[in-house]
């Protein structure tokens, strides 16, 4: 690949091309950035003129100071640019005619110059060489929808949002097309390419769909999303939000994902004789997924808000099943237009996920399926919303975990997906998670305070 460093230490062709374009667009800083084990964003920003440094030596950092990577005794890490990821930012161009840059990185280890098994890029990675390692590549397209929020006085983010508009209106109703589009200029100055975009059901909710790729690109994207998404509302005075539920009884934002596998070029999920057009291959790798539906949902909705969407009657899947037609099944056969489309979308992710780590996750449970040649159960066709418990038995159909703790059990006993994370972030991921259950355990809500307060 020509992202490697070449054997006798100078740069590769993407790095030598990086120089290049940092000339043409007169970057003066970049940022190199990653995420931590929850997902969070990072960055050391570095001169431009340390670029070649970057590409040669990595960029050293403390990452006793990041979320879930190392203790103080382990402090050292190094960041090694990847040179295809190179973008300038949008929303960062000078009066003086400078501008930003960024370039995602991996992290390594300095004491053993190996990967970090920390970095979630990196169990990402890994997942996809076992993917490799059966012959597929691993294409990915998510939906990540979000709220606009207008601030308060003091600056602060609020609930209120700033249109009334529902799916798919227009202005006047939906007052926030401009910030929509003025997020797709600058998500296609990074090298987005759009498909469409659109107001979501809620008020104050939106989506914006760019086309599938390779799944690390795909998780990168991810990941740049949303911090372009976040700037640039800020710009319009607007706070973006992909918090899951910021809002009670109305619909939350998700982040429907849709995957198939590929070999040697053609679909491996298509088969044209097939009913619903998919392949063996294709329904093993379903039945991976629902079977591995609970440990997947503590990594795909990671925050105790998640669980406020999972909930029946707000479009959110919970049931365990999949289907050709309707959206109440947690995975679904979307319609293609051509062999090379065809795919399965699993429905339960929101946006408040690592997206490493989510993609990750999906993919090893359904190449689980493919290995153990797992049978695909029957498609629902009809609303399962509309089921009642007696039902839902006679069709054997699982509901998911109700709350985050109920999922970091299924996680933790679920030795497929937490061996794909790898000991380090499985273990340092639940830890984490634990103890943001414990803290809400022992908080005390307005909606406790409203019920009961004067009532007892």
């Amino acid at each position: 690949m020509t992202n490697e460093t070449p054997p006798d230490g100078g740069l590769s062709t993407d790095a030598q091309r990086v120089l290049e374009r940092i000339d043409e667009h007169n970057v003066d800083f970049l940022r190199l950035q990653f995420t931590d084990i929850l997902g969070t964003v990072k960055n050391v920003s570095v001169p431009a003129s340390q670029a070649e440094k970057a590409f040669t030596e990595g960029i050293y950092f403390d990452g006793s100071s990041i979320e879930g990577f190392v203790r103080i005794q382990e402090s050292d890490m190094r960041l090694k640019p990847d040179p295809t990821t190179f973008a300038v930012l949008p929303w960062r161009d000078r009066d003086d005619g400078t501008a930003s840059a960024r370039l995602i990185c991996d992290v390594m280890n300095t004491s053993t110059g190996e990967p970090f098994a920390g970095d979630p890029r990196g169990v990402l990675k890994d997942a996809l060489d076992r993917a490799a390692e059966l012959g597929y590549e691993v294409n990915a397209a998510p939906e990540p929808e979000f709220f606009l929020f207008e601030h308060d006085e003091e600056g602060r983010a609020t609930t209120k949002t700033n249109d009334a508009g529902g799916y798919f209106d227009l202005a006047p109703k939906d007052l926030a097309s401009d910030v929509r589009r003025d997020i797709i200029y600058g998500l296609e100055e990074m090298g987005f390419e759009i498909e469409a975009s659109h107001h979501e059901v809620a008020q104050g909710q939106h989506e914006i769909n760019f086309t599938y790729d390779d799944a690390l690109t795909t998780a990168d994207n991810v990941a740049t999303f949303r911090s372009v998404v976040r700037a640039i509302a800020a710009q319009h005075d607007l706070h973006a939000t992909f918090m899951p539920k910021p809002i009670a009884r109305i619909n939350g934002s998700g982040m429907h994902t849709h995957l198939s596998l590929f070999d040697g070029g053609e679909n491996a999920f298509h088969d044209g004789d097939d009913e619903f057009d998919l392949s063996d291959t294709a329904k093993q790798f379903v039945a991976g997924i629902l079977d591995h539906a609970p440990a997947v949902t503590a990594v795909c909705n990671p925050t105790i808000n998640s669980y406020k969407r999972l909930v029946p009657g707000y479009e959110a899947p919970v049931y365990v099943a999949w289907s050709d037609r309707n959206r109440s099944a947690l995975v679904r056969k979307p319609a293609a237009r051509t062999p090379a489309a065809s795919r399965i979308e699993l429905r339960s992710p929101d946006p408040s996920c690592n997206p490493y780590l989510a993609i990750a996750a999906m993919i090893t449970a359904g190449l689980d399926g493919i290995e153990r040649e797992l049978d695909a159960p029957d498609p629902v066709r009809e609303n399962i919303y509309e089921f009642d418990e007696e039902r839902r038995a006679e069709y054997g159909i699982d509901t998911l975990p109700t709350t985050l703790a109920g999922s970091l059990d299924a996680l933790e006993a679920d030795e497929v997906v937490t061996s794909a994370l790898g000991d380090h972030v499985a273990d340092t991921f639940v830890a984490a998670k634990r103890e943001e259950v414990t803290d809400y355990r022992v908080s005390v809500s307005e909606w406790e305070k409203d019920r009961y307060l004067e009532t007892f």
